[in-house]
Parts: C-alpha cells; sequence; structure tokens
C-alpha cells in the first residue's frame, strides 16, 4: 500500500513515515474496496453474477484504480454476454500504468480473432433489431431475431430474460419457462429471472397425470364359480342380440347406398381436379422458393457490408477512446510530451457527449504546457547550438500556434533554418516575423536576411561594384551584432 500523497509505502502507523500524511481514513478506503472485491469473487464463483457486478461496482466507487476489481467486472459482464461493457472496462484498465495487466491479454485474444468480432457486431445489431420490433409490437420478428441472437451468443441473459417475456405475453408459458431456466443457469440470483419465474409459476404450475378412477367390481357365487362383474354390466338376451345386429346391417347398408356410391361417381373428377390444383401449386412454389432465396442472397450481401462497415466504425472509436485514456494518463502523470502525441491521433467526431467534454478540456491544458515545454526545449537547444532539435521543437509550435510568445517562436524557428543553411525556409519564417511583429528589433533582423535572399534588381547592379570597395549583389550582409534575448519574452 502506498501513500496517496508522496507514493512512499506505508506502514500500520495512522501517518506516512516519509512525508507525515494522515492516512488513516485512507487504509480504511482501500481495505473496503478489497473487501467489496473480494465478495464480488466470491459471488462469481457460485454464479452469482448479479451480486458480483453490484459488489465489484461499489469496490471501484471506492478505488478506481482497483485494476484486479476491474478485470473482473469484465470477465463477469462477458460471461453473462454483454461484451461491450466488459471491452469498456478492459480498456479502462489497460491504459493504468500497472505491468503484467491481464486486461492487455483480454483485449488482444478478442481485437486479433477477427471472427468473434463479427460475431459480436452481428449480436448486437440484432439484439437491438429485436427491441426495435418489440416496439412495433412486431413480436413474431422480435422471437425471430432473439432466437438468432442467441444462437450466436447464448450467454445474453437479457435476451433469454427479453424472449421469456414474448413468450409470456402470448400465453405460451412453457416456453417462458425454459427461457428463464436458461437464463438462470448462467446467473443464478438474477432478480428479473426471478421474479419471471414467479409469475410463470403462477400462470402454469407443475402438472401431475390424474389417476383413474378405480371401476367398481361386485362379485357373487353361481354353483361352485365365482362370479365377478362391473356394477354397470347389463347382461342382452339372446334375441337382443340378434336385433342389434340386424339393426346395425341395415344402417350399413342404408349408409353405402346414401353416401358411399355418390361419392365413387365424384371420385374420378375429384382426382383430376387434385393432380390439376397439385401441378398449378407446384410450379408457383417454385417461382415463389426462387423469388425468395434471390430475396435472402440480396439480405446477406446487404448485411454483411453492413456488418463490416459497422466493425470498422467500432475499431476506429475504440482506437480513439484508447488514445485519449493514453493522454489522459500521460497528462496524470505530468508527461505532456506523450500527452500531446496521444491527443494528436484521438478523433473528435468519435467521441461521445462526455467522453468529447474531456477531450476538450485536456486537449485545452495539455496544448498549454505542451507547447510551454516544446518552447523551453526548442529555446534549449538553439542555445546550445542544436538546430536540427530547435526546428523540430519550434515547428510544432509554430504549426499550432504562429504567434506563440509574441512571435518569438517563429523567430528562432527562422534563425535555426538560416543556421543549418536552409534559407529557403528560414526565409519563409522571416517573412511571418515581418508581417507578425513590425518595428521590433526581430523585424530589422529578419529584414537583413529577407533583403540578403532576394536577387538583385539591375538598379543594385548599376550602383555597387565590388571594384569601387561596395559589397557584391548576392554577398550575404554581415550578421547584426545584436540579436534579441534568447530568455523568455516579457514584451517588446
Amino acid at each position: 500500500m502506498e501513500c496517496y500523497n508522496c507514493g512512499a509505502s506505508l506502514t500500520r502507523a495512522d501517518f506516512c513515515g516519509k512525508c507525515g500524511a494522515d492516512v488513516k481514513i485512507y487504509k480504511r478506503i482501500l481495505m473496503a474496496s478489497n473487501g467489496f472485491y473480494n465478495e464480488g469473487l466470491e459471488r462469481a464463483s457460485v454464479r452469482d453474477l448479479s451480486g458480483a457486478i453490484e459488489s465489484l461496482k461499489k469496490s471501484l466507487q471506492l478505488n478506481k484504480m482497483n485494476i484486479d476489481a476491474r478485470n473482473l467486472l469484465g470477465l463477469v459482464y462477458f460471461e453473462m454476454g454483454e461484451t461491450v461493457a466488459a471491452l469498456s472496462e478492459w480498456v479502462i484498465s489497460k491504459s493504468s500504468p500497472i505491468r503484467n495487466n491481464e486486461a492487455v491479454r483480454y483485449l488482444n485474444a478478442i481485437q486479433n480473432n477477427s471472427s468473434r468480432l463479427e460475431i459480436i457486431n452481428q449480436t448486437i445489431k440484432k439484439y437491438n433489431q429485436a427491441l426495435i420490433y418489440c416496439r412495433q409490437d412486431s413480436k413474431d420478428l422480435a422471437v425471430i431475431q432473439l432466437k438468432k441472437v442467441l444462437s450466436l451468443n447464448p450467454k445474453l441473459v437479457k435476451g433469454h430474460q427479453l424472449l421469456a417475456l414474448l413468450y409470456m405475453q402470448d400465453g405460451r408459458y412453457d416456453l417462458a419457462k425454459k427461457s428463464l431456466r436458461n437464463a438462470a443457469k448462467i446467473d443464478e440470483n438474477n432478480t428479473i429471472t426471478h421474479r419471471y419465474l414467479k409469475e410463470v409459476n403462477k400462470k402454469v404450475g407443475d402438472e401431475t397425470p390424474r389417476k383413474k378412477k378405480k371401476e367398481e367390481l361386485i362379485s357373487y357365487q353361481s354353483g361352485n364359480d365365482t362370479v365377478i362383474m362391473p356394477t354397470n354390466f347389463k347382461d342382452n338376451s339372446a334375441l337382443q342380440t340378434i336385433i342389434n345386429i340386424v339393426i346395425g346391417v341395415a344402417l350399413g347398408i342404408a349408409i353405402t347406398m346414401f353416401l358411399l356410391l355418390p361419392n365413387i361417381r365424384q371420385q374420378s373428377k375429384s382426382e383430376v381436379n387434385e393432380a390439376l390444383k397439385t401441378a398449378n401449386d407446384t410450379i408457383s412454389t417454385k417461382e415463389q422458393s426462387i423469388s425468395s432465396l434471390e430475396k435472402q442472397v440480396e439480405d446477406i450481401t446487404q448485411e454483411m457490408e453492413e456488418t463490416k462497415q459497422a466493425s470498422e466504425e467500432i475499431e476506429t472509436k475504440m482506437t480513439s477512446y484508447e488514445q485519449l485514456l493514453n493522454a489522459y494518463a500521460s497528462y496524470a502523470a505530468d508527461d505532456m510530451e506523450a500527452a500531446g502525441t496521444a491527443l494528436e491521433n484521438v478523433k473528435a467526431e468519435d467521441l461521445s457527449g462526455a467522453a468529447k467534454s474531456i477531450y476538450e478540456d485536456i486537449s485545452a491544458k495539455v496544448n498549454e504546457k505542451y507547447l510551454a515545454t516544446l518552447y523551453q526545449e526548442g529555446n534549449t537547444a538553439y542555445n546550445r547550438g542544436d538546430y536540427a532539435t530547435a526546428i523540430e521543437k519550434l515547428g510544432k509550435i509554430v504549426e499550432t500556434d504562429e504567434t506563440y510568445q509574441n512571435g518569438y517562436a517563429v523567430y528562432y524557428l527562422a534563425q535555426s533554418y538560416r543556421r543549418e543553411n536552409n534559407m529557403e525556409q528560414a526565409v519563409i519564417y522571416y517573412q511571418k516575423v515581418l508581417e507578425q511583429c513590425p518595428g521590433t528589433e526581430r523585424a530589422r533582423v529578419a529584414q537583413v536576411y529577407v533583403k540578403e535572399s532576394s536577387p538583385p534588381s539591375a538598379n543594385d547592379g548599376q550602383n555597387t561594384n565590388p571594384a569601387q570597395g561596395g559589397q557584391e549583389p548576392n554577398q550575404p550582409q554581415q550578421e547584426p551584432s545584436q540579436e534579441p534575448s534568447q530568455q523568455e519574452p516579457q514584451g517588446e
């Protein structure tokens, strides 16, 4: 455990041995964060994933730098099928300066597997489409989409719950109960799952097969024999039996005469009509099948293109968020150069509202310190004669702000190019000095070098003759004896 003020290792004392800061409450906060992490770990081990998420979030509220808790939270989200939430936690964890961070391995395992990324994108897209169908009251289409989602990602608890809810609305409680049991296998103590199960059990209980009512029997003695028969048994006489047979035969003949014979006459016509109808149906079915297959091919092609585009957009946004987190970490570590380099790779249009506000805030603060650091490094390099380094540092400043430090940055950049014998570039920046700082000593120096680099006119060639003691037109004049102070400018 390290001191929050100076970073020194802490002992059991309530004060830091190096800086004397009071760390009693700080220790309690870290211990409470570790306690919630251990609780979340225990809940996750018994598949109480919802409870584990709650405990791990509390742990991170107390200590955002608890990397073990954040990595475990990402694993729990991933186990519940919520891949986007898991990736978000691992990206935040990756930005920490801790070595051998497991989040790096998790991210590489997903990002290096293009097929898994494509499955994740399809799952998100189809689940969102199912939600749209639900809002449009298209329950059948929503059920079809959710079945596709669960075939791609069977661990998505929200998908099982939404499918069960749709089944409950249609009165298909047996299928709803099956979906809820699948959700409970993933997250055993999910409150939404248990609430839905309670509603299903109210509608449909465990049905037990009913036993057949035993038929009551009676028995009596007939001589030496015991006769057993049901109570409702009726013994018909022989005459009654013959009458019943005759009546049955008569009824059979009547049915044959009045029903079967007309049907036989119509059988031939029916067979012909049925054959014709079957042929027409076969032709129509084949045409519909061909049209349906062509439509499916178009839909699949369009879906693949949309999935590829969505994957590229997600990868670009993840890169911007990752660079923003790197910039924030470098800014917190007071490494302005690294923070400025990371911000150059961030695309503001890829950021959401909150992230964009953070980007603008950090960018303003980093640019201010970044430019000051670059100016100090460039000025130092110029003073010690390292003009290549001065050109590199001052060039970055001028690209961002040409008027930085009242024009001193662009002036020293021009001087550095001149001393590197690159007068073509030097003249460009001397011209900027003349435009921005007229009437100053820097402008006078710039004017001298600009004039020396300009091609001589015809009049200059007639008035100046090396033989008469003048200077040659193309010979540079002597460098001015005084240059502006190379210290931090305080104004003209």
